[in-house]
């Protein structure tokens, strides 16, 4: 059993092969009766048999726990890290947040100790840009890079020893991700198609082509049987993790796709484009659902809280805005950052939003009214990247002035 915010995934054994499922909690509130929600989780969930209920209970009690705790948080500059030769590309979390990995244009991968500050590991051994990063969390025992160089690696987080080298795309890797299984990584190029590895193997297990230009976006559903493909010719793919073959198209934008998501329960998927809109689509038919429209500019990044209720949106017009997922209505419009909003990211608990802009600032806005909690200040470059780490206590920031900075 795997604890998230809203949701708890089983992990179980079927014919052999290691299987998961998630379990949504959304109706979980401050006063919810936990045993009598376990109880009705159980009469339709055979996997949840009466020797691991005390374990489910105690794990909804947490969760319930975390949903009360005090949120007047403000957070200061803790510590800026400078030791990357050039700008950074990317700025990612493991889930507990006990650690954090850096990309940047000098061609290594760092991996930091949060707590201090301290660098753990420089990865090293690609011959150009470390673009796409990312740990397989929840386990975070292994580190991907994807690189300029055409290759993605794989790494231990332990011994920033590499592990293996995965070749076969033919231009740049410039998005990646893990499954939440950890079984497999999924690398996203400019060559136009997608690539699937056998983390264990280290060896290719699909090259799902189809799309006309650069695949810039992709993302693994939880359930980790399907995976999306965001590219530059206005289409999203939906892709059968099995086959590899294309299950959906999802038409409709007008411009290149910048972001596509699904939500946690896998039922529906958001993508942005240049063409200034969002798009809501059903998960399993492929159909579009809603275009979420409103912003001046090109949308740069979406993304779903970890309930899958909200969606919030960055735009190149300098806004943020939040929208209600079931009836598409705009519920915030986060307005204040002098430029282009690059990331934009909901702390796990779904309250907060944090953005990064190329006004040299990132900020934490309230979710629920779009008001401007506080603004991080201290880089001297544009902010593209941000992160909260799973308690939510603790921002990072990547930006383009070659430096990190960690605010607690």
């Amino acid at each position: 059993l795997s604890l998230f915010l809203k949701g708890i995934i089983l992990e179980y054994v079927e014919g052999g092969e290691s299987k998961t499922r998630p379990i949504d909690l959304l109706d979980l509130k401050p006063d919810t009766d936990v045993t009598a929600l376990v109880e009705e989780i159980q009469k339709g969930e055979p996997l949840i048999t009466a020797a691991c209920v005390e374990h489910v209970i105690l794990l909804v009690r947490r969760l319930q726990q975390k949903l009360v705790e005090k949120e007047n948080h403000k957070f200061s500059l803790f510590k800026v890290l400078r030791t990357h030769l050039l700008p950074l590309t990317n700025v990612a979390f493991n889930k507990s947040g006990s650690r954090f990995i850096t990309g940047s244009y000098d061609r290594t991968c760092k991996l930091w100790d949060t707590a201090s500050g301290e660098e753990l590991h420089t990865l090293e051994g690609h011959k150009n840009v470390v673009y796409a990063i990312a740990f397989n969390n929840p386990y975070g025992d292994k580190i991907a890079t994807g690189s300029f160089d055409k290759t993605c690696k794989l790494w231990s987080t332990e011994t920033g020893k590499c592990y293996h080298t995965f070749r076969g795309h033919s231009a740049e890797i410039v998005c990646l991700s893990f499954n939440l299984q950890s079984t497999l990584v999924a690398t996203g190029s400019l060559d136009t198609t997608a690539k699937l590895w056998d983390i264990e193997k280290g060896e290719e297990v699909a090259t799902l082509r189809g799309h006309s230009a650069e695949i810039i976006a992709l993302s693994f559903n939880t359930i980790g049987d399907k995976i999306i493909t965001g590219s530059f010719d206005h289409t999203v793919a939906v892709w059968d993790v099995g086959t590899g073959s294309r299950l959906h198209t999802l038409i409709g934008h007008r411009g290149e796709i910048s972001s596509a998501q699904f939500n946690w329960d896998c039922s529906l998927i958001v993508t942005g484009s240049m063409d200034k809109t969002c798009m809501l689509w059903n998960a399993v038919t492929g159909t579009h659902l809603a275009t979420l429209a409103g912003h001046r500019d090109e949308i740069v990044d979406v993304c779903f809280d970890y309930t899958g209720q909200r969606i919030a949106t960055a735009s190149a017009d300098g806004s943020a805005r939040v929208y209600d997922a079931q009836t598409q209505k705009c519920i915030a419009k986060l307005e204040g950052h002098g430029s282009e909003i690059s990331k934009v990211c909901f702390n796990p608990k779904g309250n907060f939003i944090l953005t990064a802009s190329s006004d040299k600032t990132a900020r934490l806005w309230d979710a629920a009214t779009g008001h401007c909690l506080q603004i991080l200040e201290g880089h001297t470059d544009e902010v593209f990247s941000c992160a909260f780490n799973y308690e939510g206590d603790t921002i990072i920031t990547g930006s383009k002035d070659n430096s990190c900075c960690i605010w607690h």
